[in-house]
């Protein structure tokens, strides 16, 4: 699996709560930093105190390997109780020339909320990555021959990663 064929990974979770509730808590971006293991604090530009189509934040990230970085994500999608999703993107030109829009963000992030027959919610998150280049683009580039091992070893720990907020948001929707 290359960086350049996009790779992605997804979790899904069964919440005992009706998609209304479940749509506030994953509408609460900053309520993340409480389960990811990466982002640590959400900034909303331009006035915003909430996502819809077009809104940008930044987003603090932390790892012990990588260490600190900075983010802008972009709202693509917007659709009450259904799906919201964000592209980030390399607006200071880390990588590669900075991006104007979200038309190549280093990566596509999603969550798609589908009723249950029992009542509850399932609850999906997605990432895709690419086809801007990123911080992961750097590691592959340093050691080509290891690319995809380097890309498998990420999309495990963001797939961890979005274990620990799908655990999170089904504590707090049914709570």
């Amino acid at each position: 699996m290359r960086y350049a064929d996009r790779p992605g990974t997804r979790r899904e979770v069964h919440i005992d709560a009706d998609p209304a509730r479940v749509w506030e808590i994953v509408t609460d971006v900053e309520a993340m930093t409480g389960w990811s293991p990466e982002l640590v604090r959400v900034e909303w530009r331009d006035g915003a105190g909430g996502p819809a189509p077009g809104v940008r934040y930044l987003g603090h990230n932390r790892h012990p390997v990588i260490g600190e970085w900075c983010t802008t994500s972009e709202i693509t999608e917007c659709v009450p109780r259904r799906t919201l999703t964000w592209r980030v993107l390399d607006t200071e030109g880390v990588y590669s020339d900075p991006a104007k829009d979200a038309t190549a963000p280093m990566a596509t992030w999603s969550f798609a909320l589908t009723p249950a027959p029992d009542g509850g919610t399932a609850l999906r998150q997605s990432v895709t990555l690419g086809p801007a280049p990123s911080g992961l683009s750097a590691y592959i580039g340093r050691a080509p021959d290891q690319e995809e091992a380097i890309v498998a070893y990420r999309l495990g720990e963001l797939a961890r990663g979005m274990e620990a907020t799908l655990e999170g948001i089904r504590r707090a929707a049914e709570a």
